[in-house]
C-alpha cells in the first residue's frame, strides 16, 4: 500500500535488473570450475575451465562478464547516494553501513566457501575509492575512470585491477545522466554497440592467435584478455538494451529480470550449489564444457524458478533484504503489497 514502505522512491530501471541478470549467467558459467577446483592455489587461476580446449569460453564468457557486474556497483552506488540525500541527513554514513555489510558478508563467504569471493573486493574498493569520490565533481571521477581503467590494462594488475575504474565510471554515468536514460534510447545503445563491436573484433582476433601459438604468458596477450573483456561486455550490455526496446523485450525481462532482482542471493547461493554438485559428481578437473554448461544451467534454472516464486509475494530477495535493513539501520517491509513500487537504490 503507499505507505507502508519507509523508503519510498522511484520504480526500478528494469533494464538494470536484466543487465544485472544477464552478467550472473555469465559470471557463473565461468565460475562454475573454479568453484568447484579443490586446490586453493588454482581457484582463482581456473578462471580458464580445465582441459585447455574451452577456447570459446575464453573468448566469449571468461572475464565479459564481471566487468558488467562492476560497472552495474557503481551505478548502483551513485543511485543510493541519490536516494540517501533525499532522505536522511547524513547520506555517506547509509553508504558505509552498506559497504561495511557487504564487506562482512563478503569475508564469510571467502573464508567459507570460496577464495575466488569478490565481494570483498568490491566492499575494500567501495570504501577506499567509490565512497571519497562521492566528494568530487563528476568531471574528476569520469577522468580517474579512465586513467584507472587504462592503467590497469597497461601495467596488467589482473582483472581485480579494473574494479576501481570500472566502479567510478558507473558513478560517472550516473552522475551525468546517461543511466536515467537508458530506457528511453535506442539508436545510443545500439552505435555504442556497433563502434565496441568493430574494436573488440581486432582484439579478439590477437587474443586467438596468442591461445594458438600457446603465448598467453607475454604482454600482449596480457593486454588482449582484459581489453577485450571490456569492449565485449560492453557489446553484450548494448545489445540487450537495444533489445529491450524492440517487441522481444519480454523475452529478456522474463528471462533475467528475477535473477538480476536477486543477484547477491542467486550469486552466493550459486556457490553452495556449485559445491554440493562437486561433491556428489566429483572430479571437476575432468568436467568438460558440456558438463560446466548443464551444471550451470540447471543451477540458473533452479534460481530463476525460486527467485521468480519469490519476487511475487516479496518486494526483495532475502538476502537484499536483509542488507537493505542494515544499510538503512531501519527494518524494511518485505511482503509485496497492493503498491508494489521498488526504490531503484534499495
Amino acid at each position: 500500500m503507499p505507505g507502508d514502505d519507509p523508503y519510498p522512491g522511484r520504480p526500478r530501471l528494469v533494464a538494470l535488473d536484466v543487465v544485472r541478470g544477464f552478467a550472473l549467467c555469465g559470471v557463473l558459467v565461468a565460475n562454475v570450475a573454479p568453484i568447484a577446483n579443490v586446490d586453493p592455489a588454482a581457484v582463482v587461476s581456473a578462471a580458464r575451465p580445465p582441459g585447455g580446449a574451452l577456447d570459446w569460453m575464453q573468448l566469449f564468457v571468461a572475464l565479459r562478464f564481471f566487468p558488467i557486474f562492476s560497472l552495474l556497483f557503481g551505478i548502483g552506488f551513485s543511485l543510493l547516494l541519490t536516494s540517501a540525500t533525499h532522505r536522511c541527513a547524513r547520506p555517506r554514513l547509509v553508504l558505509l553501513r552498506r559497504l561495511v555489510v557487504l564487506l562482512a558478508i563478503g569475508l564469510a563467504h571467502l573464508f567459507l566457501l570460496w577464495r575466488g569471493d569478490i565481494l570483498t573486493v568490491y566492499a575494500a574498493v567501495g570504501l577506499l575509492v567509490l565512497l571519497p569520490s562521492t566528494w568530487l565533481p563528476r568531471w574528476v571521477v569520469a577522468g580517474l575512470a579512465a586513467v584507472l581503467l587504462t592503467a590497469a590494462l597497461l601495467l596488467d594488475g589482473g582483472h581485480f585491477a579494473m574494479v576501481p575504474g570500472l566502479f567510478l565510471l558507473g558513478s560517472a554515468l550516473t552522475r551525468y545522466g546517461v543511466v536515467a536514460g537508458i530506457e528511453r534510447s535506442t539508436r545510443a545503445p545500439a552505435v555504442l554497440g556497433l563502434v565496441l563491436a568493430a574494436g573488440a573484433a581486432p582484439v579478439l582476433w590477437l587474443q586467438a592467435q596468442f591461445e594458438r601459438s600457446g603465448d598467453v604468458d607475454g604482454w600482449g596477450f596480457r593486454l588482449c584478455y582484459p581489453l577485450a573483456g571490456l569492449l565485449l561486455a560492453g557489446v553484450y550490455v548494448c545489445a540487450l538494451l537495444v533489445l529491450l526496446r524492440t517487441p522481444l523485450r519480454a523475452a529478456p525481462r522474463v528471462l533475467f529480470e528475477p535473477l538480476g532482482r536477486m543477484a547477491l542471493t542467486n550469486y552466493l547461493t550459486a556457490t553452495v550449489l556449485v559445491l554440493g554438485v562437486a561433491a556428489v559428481h566429483g572430479h571437476p578437473e575432468r568436467w568438460s564444457t558440456t558438463t560446466v554448461l548443464v551444471i550451470a544451467g540447471a543451477i540458473l534454472a533452479v534460481q530463476w524458478l525460486w527467485s521468480t516464486c519469490w519476487l511475487r509475494h516479496c518486494r526483495q530477495g532475502p538476502l537484499e533484504w536483509l542488507w537493505r535493513w542494515a544499510t538503512w539501520a531501519r527494518r524494511p517491509p518485505l511482503r509485496r503489497g497492493p503498491d508494489h513500487r521498488v526504490a531503484v537504490a534499495g
